[in-house]
Protein backbone atom coordinates (compact mmCIF):
# COMPACT_ATOMS: atom_id res chain seq x y z
CA UNK A 1 0.00 0.00 0.00
CA UNK A 2 1.10 3.58 -0.49
CA UNK A 3 1.14 6.71 1.69
CA UNK A 4 -2.20 7.77 3.11
CA UNK A 5 -2.29 11.49 3.77
CA UNK A 6 -4.06 12.97 0.75
CA UNK A 7 -6.90 15.23 1.85
CA UNK A 8 -9.94 16.16 -0.19
CA UNK A 9 -10.04 19.62 -1.67
CA UNK A 10 -12.17 21.37 0.92
CA UNK A 11 -10.76 19.65 4.00
CA UNK A 12 -8.53 22.57 4.92
CA UNK A 13 -11.37 25.08 5.12
CA UNK A 14 -13.63 22.72 7.10
CA UNK A 15 -10.84 21.79 9.51
CA UNK A 16 -10.11 25.48 10.04
CA UNK A 17 -13.71 26.08 11.06
CA UNK A 18 -13.56 23.26 13.60
CA UNK A 19 -10.25 24.60 14.96
CA UNK A 20 -11.74 28.08 15.31
CA UNK A 21 -14.60 26.81 17.42
CA UNK A 22 -12.34 24.79 19.69
CA UNK A 23 -9.62 27.35 20.19
CA UNK A 24 -11.98 30.09 21.34
CA UNK A 25 -12.26 30.29 25.09
CA UNK A 26 -8.77 29.02 25.93
CA UNK A 27 -5.76 31.04 26.94
CA UNK A 28 -3.25 32.44 24.43
CA UNK A 29 -0.53 30.04 25.64
CA UNK A 30 -2.76 27.04 25.33
CA UNK A 31 -3.84 28.20 21.85
CA UNK A 32 -0.28 27.84 20.59
CA UNK A 33 -0.01 24.42 22.19
CA UNK A 34 -3.34 23.37 20.64
CA UNK A 35 -2.30 24.40 17.13
CA UNK A 36 0.96 22.49 17.50
CA UNK A 37 -0.91 19.41 18.63
CA UNK A 38 -3.20 19.66 15.58
CA UNK A 39 -0.18 19.66 13.29
CA UNK A 40 1.00 16.42 14.87
CA UNK A 41 -2.45 14.86 14.77
CA UNK A 42 -3.03 15.70 11.09
CA UNK A 43 0.38 14.47 9.91
CA UNK A 44 0.54 11.07 8.23
CA UNK A 45 0.89 8.48 10.94
CA UNK A 46 3.46 5.69 10.84
CA UNK A 47 2.08 3.04 13.13
CA UNK A 48 1.72 -0.68 13.25
CA UNK A 49 -2.07 -0.53 13.19
CA UNK A 50 -2.31 -1.38 9.45
CA UNK A 51 -1.95 0.80 6.42
CA UNK A 52 -4.69 2.86 4.84
CA UNK A 53 -4.97 4.74 1.59
CA UNK A 54 -7.30 7.32 0.13
CA UNK A 55 -9.61 6.60 -2.83
CA UNK A 56 -7.42 8.94 -4.87
CA UNK A 57 -4.45 6.68 -4.26
CA UNK A 58 -6.54 3.61 -5.08
CA UNK A 59 -7.63 5.26 -8.35
CA UNK A 60 -4.03 6.09 -9.25
CA UNK A 61 -3.25 2.40 -8.84
CA UNK A 62 -6.24 1.48 -11.04
CA UNK A 63 -4.95 3.81 -13.78
CA UNK A 64 -1.44 2.36 -13.59
CA UNK A 65 -2.60 -1.25 -13.67
CA UNK A 66 -5.07 -0.53 -16.48
CA UNK A 67 -2.26 0.91 -18.61
CA UNK A 68 -0.14 -2.18 -17.96
CA UNK A 69 -2.96 -4.60 -18.74
CA UNK A 70 -4.34 -2.85 -21.81
CA UNK A 71 -4.64 -5.41 -24.55
CA UNK A 72 -3.37 -4.89 -28.09
CA UNK A 73 -6.26 -3.57 -30.22
CA UNK A 74 -7.55 -6.29 -32.54
CA UNK A 75 -10.77 -6.87 -34.46
CA UNK A 76 -14.05 -7.09 -32.60
CA UNK A 77 -17.33 -8.13 -34.09
CA UNK A 78 -19.57 -5.66 -35.89
CA UNK A 79 -23.08 -5.12 -34.58
CA UNK A 80 -26.31 -3.28 -35.30
CA UNK A 81 -26.00 0.50 -35.17
CA UNK A 82 -22.24 0.59 -35.76
CA UNK A 83 -20.88 3.14 -38.22
CA UNK A 84 -18.33 1.61 -40.58
CA UNK A 85 -15.87 3.24 -42.94
CA UNK A 86 -15.29 1.16 -46.06
CA UNK A 87 -12.39 2.17 -48.26
CA UNK A 88 -11.81 0.59 -51.70
CA UNK A 89 -8.24 1.33 -52.74
CA UNK A 90 -7.97 3.56 -55.81
CA UNK A 91 -11.78 3.65 -56.21
CA UNK A 92 -12.83 6.71 -54.19
CA UNK A 93 -16.42 6.66 -55.51
CA UNK A 94 -16.95 3.37 -53.65
CA UNK A 95 -15.33 4.52 -50.41
CA UNK A 96 -17.82 5.75 -47.84
CA UNK A 97 -19.29 5.55 -44.34
CA UNK A 98 -22.19 3.13 -43.88
CA UNK A 99 -24.42 2.39 -40.91
CA UNK A 100 -25.27 -1.20 -39.94
CA UNK A 101 -29.05 -1.62 -39.89
CA UNK A 102 -31.12 -3.01 -37.03
CA UNK A 103 -31.09 -6.39 -38.75
CA UNK A 104 -27.30 -6.32 -39.09
CA UNK A 105 -27.00 -5.49 -42.80
CA UNK A 106 -25.47 -2.66 -44.82
CA UNK A 107 -26.31 -1.15 -48.20
CA UNK A 108 -23.56 -0.47 -50.71
CA UNK A 109 -23.62 1.26 -54.12
CA UNK A 110 -23.93 -0.96 -57.22
CA UNK A 111 -24.93 -3.92 -55.07
CA UNK A 112 -28.65 -4.72 -55.38
CA UNK A 113 -28.79 -6.78 -52.21
CA UNK A 114 -27.84 -5.85 -48.68
CA UNK A 115 -24.63 -7.28 -47.27
CA UNK A 116 -24.83 -9.06 -43.86
CA UNK A 117 -22.24 -7.52 -41.51
CA UNK A 118 -23.33 -8.19 -37.92
CA UNK A 119 -21.26 -10.86 -36.24
CA UNK A 120 -18.31 -10.41 -38.61
CA UNK A 121 -15.01 -8.80 -37.72
CA UNK A 122 -13.80 -5.90 -39.90
CA UNK A 123 -11.17 -8.25 -41.37
CA UNK A 124 -13.84 -10.80 -42.34
CA UNK A 125 -16.02 -8.10 -43.89
CA UNK A 126 -13.04 -6.86 -45.92
CA UNK A 127 -12.64 -10.32 -47.48
CA UNK A 128 -16.36 -10.58 -48.14
CA UNK A 129 -16.44 -7.23 -49.97
CA UNK A 130 -13.38 -8.11 -52.02
CA UNK A 131 -15.07 -11.36 -53.15
CA UNK A 132 -18.33 -9.57 -54.05
CA UNK A 133 -16.60 -6.77 -55.99
CA UNK A 134 -14.43 -9.25 -57.92
CA UNK A 135 -17.29 -11.68 -58.67
CA UNK A 136 -19.48 -8.89 -60.05
CA UNK A 137 -16.64 -7.45 -62.12
CA UNK A 138 -16.87 -4.06 -60.41
CA UNK A 139 -13.17 -3.97 -59.46
CA UNK A 140 -10.57 -6.24 -61.03
CA UNK A 141 -8.25 -6.62 -58.04
CA UNK A 142 -10.10 -5.04 -55.12
CA UNK A 143 -8.31 -4.07 -51.94
CA UNK A 144 -10.84 -3.20 -49.25
CA UNK A 145 -10.24 -1.74 -45.78
CA UNK A 146 -12.98 -1.70 -43.15
CA UNK A 147 -12.81 -0.13 -39.71
CA UNK A 148 -15.40 0.70 -37.11
CA UNK A 149 -15.75 4.47 -36.99
CA UNK A 150 -18.41 4.57 -34.28
CA UNK A 151 -19.45 1.59 -32.21
CA UNK A 152 -22.82 1.33 -30.51
CA UNK A 153 -23.31 -2.43 -30.45
CA UNK A 154 -20.98 -3.37 -27.57
CA UNK A 155 -22.15 -1.27 -24.59
CA UNK A 156 -20.95 -1.87 -21.04
CA UNK A 157 -22.84 -0.10 -18.26
CA UNK A 158 -20.74 1.11 -15.32
CA UNK A 159 -22.83 2.05 -12.27
CA UNK A 160 -22.62 2.38 -8.52
CA UNK A 161 -19.87 3.99 -6.47
CA UNK A 162 -17.67 5.16 -9.37
CA UNK A 163 -16.69 8.73 -10.17
CA UNK A 164 -18.47 8.74 -13.54
CA UNK A 165 -21.35 6.39 -14.25
CA UNK A 166 -21.23 5.74 -17.97
CA UNK A 167 -21.88 3.48 -20.92
CA UNK A 168 -18.55 2.25 -22.26
CA UNK A 169 -18.32 0.93 -25.82
CA UNK A 170 -16.03 -2.06 -26.34
CA UNK A 171 -13.85 -1.39 -29.38
CA UNK A 172 -11.02 -3.81 -28.59
CA UNK A 173 -10.35 -6.61 -26.10
CA UNK A 174 -10.93 -4.84 -22.81
CA UNK A 175 -10.26 -5.72 -19.17
CA UNK A 176 -12.11 -4.84 -15.98
CA UNK A 177 -9.37 -2.42 -14.91
CA UNK A 178 -9.61 -0.53 -18.21
CA UNK A 179 -13.33 0.04 -17.79
CA UNK A 180 -12.94 1.15 -14.16
CA UNK A 181 -10.18 3.55 -15.24
CA UNK A 182 -12.43 4.96 -17.98
CA UNK A 183 -15.13 5.56 -15.34
CA UNK A 184 -12.69 7.69 -13.33
CA UNK A 185 -12.10 5.01 -10.70
CA UNK A 186 -14.03 4.41 -7.52
CA UNK A 187 -15.73 7.06 -5.42
CA UNK A 188 -15.18 7.82 -1.75
CA UNK A 189 -18.08 5.57 -0.75
CA UNK A 190 -17.06 2.50 -2.79
CA UNK A 191 -17.20 -0.84 -1.04
CA UNK A 192 -14.70 -3.66 -1.23
CA UNK A 193 -16.00 -5.57 -4.25
CA UNK A 194 -16.80 -5.16 -7.94
CA UNK A 195 -19.70 -7.09 -9.46
CA UNK A 196 -19.93 -8.00 -13.16
CA UNK A 197 -23.32 -9.11 -14.46
CA UNK A 198 -23.13 -10.87 -17.82
CA UNK A 199 -26.01 -12.09 -19.99
CA UNK A 200 -26.05 -15.50 -21.68
CA UNK A 201 -22.36 -16.46 -21.65
CA UNK A 202 -21.18 -17.82 -24.98
CA UNK A 203 -18.52 -20.44 -25.52
CA UNK A 204 -15.98 -17.71 -26.28
CA UNK A 205 -16.61 -16.17 -22.89
CA UNK A 206 -16.52 -19.36 -20.84
CA UNK A 207 -13.50 -18.59 -18.68
CA UNK A 208 -12.81 -19.87 -15.13
CA UNK A 209 -13.16 -16.51 -13.43
CA UNK A 210 -16.02 -17.02 -10.96
CA UNK A 211 -14.36 -19.58 -8.70
CA UNK A 212 -11.45 -17.42 -7.44
CA UNK A 213 -13.72 -14.39 -7.04
CA UNK A 214 -16.34 -16.03 -4.84
CA UNK A 215 -16.02 -14.79 -1.24
CA UNK A 216 -14.55 -17.46 1.05
CA UNK A 217 -17.13 -19.43 2.96
CA UNK A 218 -19.90 -18.50 0.52
CA UNK A 219 -21.31 -20.86 -2.07
CA UNK A 220 -21.76 -19.46 -5.59
CA UNK A 221 -25.21 -17.96 -5.86
CA UNK A 222 -27.75 -19.43 -8.24
CA UNK A 223 -28.70 -17.12 -11.08
CA UNK A 224 -30.98 -17.40 -14.08
CA UNK A 225 -29.63 -19.54 -16.89
CA UNK A 226 -29.23 -16.50 -19.11
CA UNK A 227 -27.21 -14.50 -16.58
CA UNK A 228 -23.81 -14.84 -14.93
CA UNK A 229 -22.67 -12.85 -11.89
CA UNK A 230 -19.00 -12.49 -11.01
CA UNK A 231 -17.88 -10.87 -7.74
CA UNK A 232 -14.28 -9.75 -7.37
CA UNK A 233 -12.63 -8.10 -4.39
CA UNK A 234 -10.93 -4.79 -5.11
CA UNK A 235 -7.99 -5.87 -3.00
CA UNK A 236 -7.52 -9.03 -5.11
CA UNK A 237 -7.81 -6.99 -8.30
CA UNK A 238 -5.27 -4.36 -7.23
CA UNK A 239 -2.90 -6.20 -4.92
CA UNK A 240 -2.69 -9.87 -5.85
CA UNK A 241 -0.97 -9.41 -9.22
CA UNK A 242 -3.01 -12.38 -10.48
CA UNK A 243 -4.46 -11.65 -13.91
CA UNK A 244 -7.35 -14.04 -13.26
CA UNK A 245 -9.07 -11.22 -11.34
CA UNK A 246 -8.66 -8.69 -14.17
CA UNK A 247 -11.29 -10.45 -16.22
CA UNK A 248 -12.17 -9.60 -19.84
CA UNK A 249 -15.24 -7.41 -20.30
CA UNK A 250 -17.70 -7.91 -23.16
CA UNK A 251 -20.51 -5.91 -24.71
CA UNK A 252 -23.69 -6.32 -22.68
CA UNK A 253 -21.87 -6.58 -19.34
CA UNK A 254 -22.91 -4.44 -16.40
CA UNK A 255 -20.20 -3.45 -13.91
CA UNK A 256 -21.45 -2.44 -10.47
CA UNK A 257 -19.39 -1.08 -7.57
CA UNK A 258 -21.68 -1.34 -4.53
CA UNK A 259 -21.32 1.50 -2.03
CA UNK A 260 -20.06 0.84 1.48
CA UNK A 261 -20.70 2.66 4.71
CA UNK A 262 -18.34 5.28 6.13
CA UNK A 263 -17.66 6.14 9.75
CA UNK A 264 -16.01 9.43 10.68
CA UNK A 265 -13.41 9.51 13.45
CA UNK A 266 -12.69 13.08 14.49
CA UNK A 267 -11.36 15.28 17.25
CA UNK A 268 -8.04 16.50 18.62
CA UNK A 269 -7.68 13.26 20.55
CA UNK A 270 -7.31 11.21 17.32
CA UNK A 271 -3.93 10.57 15.69
CA UNK A 272 -5.29 10.40 12.13
CA UNK A 273 -8.82 11.83 11.95
CA UNK A 274 -10.88 11.20 8.82
CA UNK A 275 -13.58 9.10 7.23
CA UNK A 276 -12.97 5.35 7.03
CA UNK A 277 -14.68 3.10 4.51
CA UNK A 278 -16.19 -0.06 5.96
CA UNK A 279 -14.63 -2.84 3.92
CA UNK A 280 -16.56 -5.97 4.73
CA UNK A 281 -20.23 -6.56 3.91
CA UNK A 282 -22.03 -7.21 7.15
CA UNK A 283 -18.86 -6.76 9.21
CA UNK A 284 -19.57 -5.00 12.48
CA UNK A 285 -17.16 -2.18 13.21
CA UNK A 286 -16.85 -1.07 16.82
CA UNK A 287 -15.30 1.87 18.64
CA UNK A 288 -12.02 0.01 19.25
CA UNK A 289 -11.79 -1.12 15.63
CA UNK A 290 -12.46 2.43 14.49
CA UNK A 291 -9.70 3.78 16.74
CA UNK A 292 -7.31 1.18 15.35
CA UNK A 293 -8.06 2.39 11.81
CA UNK A 294 -7.34 5.97 12.92
CA UNK A 295 -4.00 4.90 14.48
CA UNK A 296 -5.22 5.32 18.03
CA UNK A 297 -5.44 8.20 20.48
CA UNK A 298 -3.07 11.08 21.09
CA UNK A 299 -1.28 11.51 24.42
CA UNK A 300 -3.72 14.20 25.56
CA UNK A 301 -6.92 12.49 24.42
CA UNK A 302 -9.84 12.59 26.87
CA UNK A 303 -10.93 9.06 26.07
CA UNK A 304 -13.78 9.00 28.58
CA UNK A 305 -15.28 12.19 27.15
CA UNK A 306 -15.81 10.80 23.65
CA UNK A 307 -19.22 10.88 22.00
CA UNK A 308 -20.88 9.22 19.03
CA UNK A 309 -22.93 11.56 16.87
CA UNK A 310 -25.61 9.42 15.21
CA UNK A 311 -28.41 10.25 12.79
CA UNK A 312 -31.87 10.15 14.28
CA UNK A 313 -34.43 9.53 11.52
CA UNK A 314 -37.30 10.40 13.83
CA UNK A 315 -36.08 13.92 14.62
CA UNK A 316 -33.96 14.56 11.54
CA UNK A 317 -31.05 15.57 13.78
CA UNK A 318 -28.22 13.72 15.52
CA UNK A 319 -28.09 12.16 18.93
CA UNK A 320 -24.99 12.39 21.15
CA UNK A 321 -24.12 9.07 22.75
CA UNK A 322 -21.38 9.15 25.43
CA UNK A 323 -18.56 6.61 25.01
CA UNK A 324 -16.17 5.55 27.79
CA UNK A 325 -13.17 4.28 25.85
CA UNK A 326 -11.02 3.48 28.90
CA UNK A 327 -13.77 1.31 30.34
CA UNK A 328 -14.04 -0.53 27.04
CA UNK A 329 -10.27 -1.06 26.89
CA UNK A 330 -10.30 -2.40 30.45
CA UNK A 331 -13.14 -4.81 29.59
CA UNK A 332 -15.42 -3.16 32.12
CA UNK A 333 -18.10 -2.54 29.51
CA UNK A 334 -18.82 -3.98 26.08
CA UNK A 335 -17.33 -2.43 22.96
CA UNK A 336 -19.83 -0.12 21.25
CA UNK A 337 -20.87 -0.97 17.66
CA UNK A 338 -20.86 1.87 15.13
CA UNK A 339 -23.29 2.46 12.30
CA UNK A 340 -22.83 3.94 8.83
CA UNK A 341 -22.35 7.75 8.95
CA UNK A 342 -21.63 7.74 12.69
CA UNK A 343 -19.14 10.35 13.89
CA UNK A 344 -16.88 9.20 16.72
CA UNK A 345 -15.63 12.42 18.31
CA UNK A 346 -12.74 12.27 20.78
CA UNK A 347 -11.63 15.59 22.36
CA UNK A 348 -8.35 16.31 24.10
CA UNK A 349 -7.78 17.90 27.50
CA UNK A 350 -8.31 21.40 26.08
CA UNK A 351 -11.04 20.60 23.60
CA UNK A 352 -13.15 19.04 26.34
CA UNK A 353 -14.15 22.53 27.52
CA UNK A 354 -15.82 23.25 24.20
CA UNK A 355 -16.96 19.74 23.41
CA UNK A 356 -20.53 20.76 22.69
CA UNK A 357 -19.44 23.40 20.18
CA UNK A 358 -16.84 21.12 18.69
CA UNK A 359 -19.33 18.31 18.21
CA UNK A 360 -21.73 20.69 16.51
CA UNK A 361 -19.01 21.88 14.15
CA UNK A 362 -18.05 18.27 13.42
CA UNK A 363 -21.45 17.69 11.83
CA UNK A 364 -20.30 19.54 8.71
CA UNK A 365 -17.14 17.58 8.08
CA UNK A 366 -18.63 14.68 6.14
CA UNK A 367 -17.57 16.09 2.76
CA UNK A 368 -14.43 17.81 3.92
CA UNK A 369 -12.24 15.27 5.68
CA UNK A 370 -9.81 12.81 4.23
CA UNK A 371 -11.40 9.50 3.31
CA UNK A 372 -9.31 6.38 3.88
CA UNK A 373 -9.66 2.80 2.76
CA UNK A 374 -8.24 0.30 5.23
CA UNK A 375 -6.23 -2.66 3.99
CA UNK A 376 -8.05 -5.90 4.69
Amino acid sequence: MIDSHTVLGDSVSVSSQVIGVMVRGVSQARRSWLVALLAVASAPAVCGQGKVETPQQTNAKIQQLAALSRARPVDVTIGSGDLLHIDVFDVPELSRDVRVSDVGEISFPLLPERVPAAGLTPFQLEGKFEDILAERGLVSHPQVTVFIKEQFSQPVSVVGAVNHTMVYQITHPTSLLEVLAAAGGISDTAGSVVMVTRPAPSAARAEPVSAPSDPPGEAPQAHPADEQKITIRLQDLLESGDSVYNIPIYGGDTITVPPAGIVYILGFGIVQPGGYVLQGHGEQITVLKALALAHGLTTFAKSDSAVILRNNPATGGRDQLPVHIKAIENHKIEDVPLQTNDILYVPDSVGKKVLAHGATAALGVGSGVAIYRAAQ
